[in-house]
C-alpha cells in the first residue's frame, strides 16, 4: 500500500535510464528582482517538460530541479526541509569532497541528446538575467552501462517501489512529503594512470571484477576498495540503497575524461557517511584507493520539492507557507510515484547495509 504521504508526487527522481543527461548549476542573482524571476519559474518548469518532450513522444524526457540551503532561505524561507544543509567537505589536500557554489541544480534525461538541449535551452531562457550558470556538463550512456573507467555503473540501484521507499521523503517530515535530497559531484579522472594498472589492480580497488561485475569474495576484496568503504550496516543488518544516474562525460581532445556522480536520497546522511569513508578513510587513512585517480572538483546538496510543491513555490514569499492543490495537479506532467529505474550510475555512490526507514 502506498503510503498516505507520496499523496505529494515526487518529481521524476525515479525515471527511467536514458541514453543523455544534461546537468546544469547556476547561482541566483543578488537582488528581488532575480528572486522574484526564479520563483515564477518553478510554475514553469513541468509545462516546457511536457511541451519539448510532446515533439518526440517516446524520448523520456524529464527535468527533475532542486534547491540548496541558502538557495532555499533566499527564496522561500521557513517552513525549511528537516535535512536540508549546505554540502559538508570531507577530507583534505588532493584528496578532498569539496564544496563548491549552487543554487539550483536542473538534472535534465532523455533518449536524445537534442530533447535535452532543447529544454535546458528553453529552462535556461525563462532565467535569463536571473541566474548565472556555475557548471554545465553533458552526460552521455557509455556502452553497455559501463563508467569511464570500464567497470559496469550502478549495478546495486533499487528499482520500482523499492527506489520509491530509498529516496522520497514521506512522514519523517510531513511537510514535504514527497520530496528528495540530490548530492552531486564531478569527478576528474587519470585515465593515463588508470589504463597503466593491471586490470587486477583495478578490480581490486573496485571490489569487482571488471568484466563480469560480479563483486569480490570478502577474502580476497580489500578494505580500502571502492565497494567496502560504501556499503553501511547497521546494528540489525538492514540494507539501505541510494538512486544514482551518474553518467560519463569529457572532452577527449582536452584530455578531460570524467563521472558526474548525482545520488538521490529521502536523508542525505548515509551518501555523506560513504563520502567520509571514501575521502577520509575507515579507518581514517584507510581511504578508497579509486580517489587516487579521481578528483572531486565539485559538490553540492539540494533538496528537490515534491511536483505539486513546486509548482505551489511559484506563489511563495519567504516566511508564507505555501498552498498545494493535490487535487487539480495533472498526474501526467512527472513520472508516477512508481516508476522503475534501471541500474545505470558508476559505483561512486553504492550504498548497501545501513539503516532501514520505517
Amino acid at each position: 500500500m502506498t503510503p498516505a504521504s507520496l499523496t505529494q508526487e515526487p518529481q521524476s527522481v525515479s525515471s527511467a535510464v536514458t541514453r543523455s543527461a544534461f546537468f546544469i548549476v547556476a547561482t541566483i542573482n543578488e537582488d528581488a528582482t532575480s528572486r522574484a524571476a526564479v520563483r515564477a519559474w518553478c510554475a514553469d518548469v513541468a509545462n516546457l517538460v511536457r511541451a519539448v518532450g510532446k515533439r518526440v513522444p517516446g524520448g523520456n524526457l524529464s527535468c527533475v530541479v532542486g534547491f540548496s540551503s541558502d538557495a532555499w532561505d533566499k527564496l522561500f524561507g521557513e517552513p525549511r526541509p528537516a535535512a536540508l544543509h549546505p554540502f559538508r567537505e570531507f577530507g583534505s589536500g588532493e584528496r578532498k569532497a569539496i564544496a563548491t557554489p549552487g543554487d539550483i541544480l536542473m538534472h535534465i534525461r532523455a533518449d536524445q541528446t537534442d530533447l535535452c538541449f532543447e529544454l535546458a535551452t528553453q529552462l535556461m531562457k525563462r532565467l535569463e538575467g536571473a541566474v548565472t550558470t556555475v557548471d554545465e556538463v553533458h552526460g552521455f550512456r557509455n556502452f553497455d552501462m559501463r563508467a569511464m573507467i570500464g567497470f559496469v555503473d550502478g549495478t546495486e540501484n533499487p528499482v520500482g517501489n523499492e527506489a520509491v521507499h530509498f529516496t522520497v521523503i514521506q512522514d519523517e517530515d510531513a511537510e514535504f512529503a514527497g520530496g528528495s535530497y540530490v548530492l552531486v559531484q564531478k569527478y576528474l579522472h587519470d585515465m593515463k594512470g588508470w589504463n597503466a594498472l593491471p586490470v587486477e589492480a583495478q578490480e581490486h580497488i573496485i571490489g569487482r571484477t571488471k568484466l563480469q561485475d560480479i563483486e569480490l569474495d570478502e577474502g580476497v576484496k580489500p578494505s580500502w576498495s571502492h565497494s567496502s568503504l560504501t556499503t553501511l550496516d547497521d546494528a540489525q543488518g538492514n540494507e539501505i540503497k541510494i538512486l544514482r544516474d551518474n553518467m560519463p562525460f569529457g572532452r577527449p581532445g582536452q584530455g578531460e575524461f570524467g563521472t558526474y556522480f548525482i545520488g538521490y536520497a529521502r536523508d542525505p546522511q548515509p551518501i555523506e557517511q560513504m563520502l567520509e569513508n571514501m575521502f577520509v578513510g575507515l579507518p581514517p587513512g584507510n581511504y578508497d584507493r579509486l580517489l587516487d585517480f579521481s578528483r572531486a572538483v565539485t559538490g553540492g546538496l539540494f533538496f528537490v520539492p515534491s511536483q505539486p510543491l513546486l509548482e505551489a513555490l511559484a506563489d511563495q514569499e519567504p516566511g508564507a507557507a505555501p498552498t498545494i492543490d493535490v487535487d487539480s495537479h495533472d498526474q501526467t506532467e512527472s513520472e508516477p510515484a512508481t516508476a522503475i529505474s534501471a541500474d545505470g550510475s558508476l559505483a561512486i555512490g553504492s550504498l548497501k547495509g545501513a539503516p532501514r526507514y520505517e
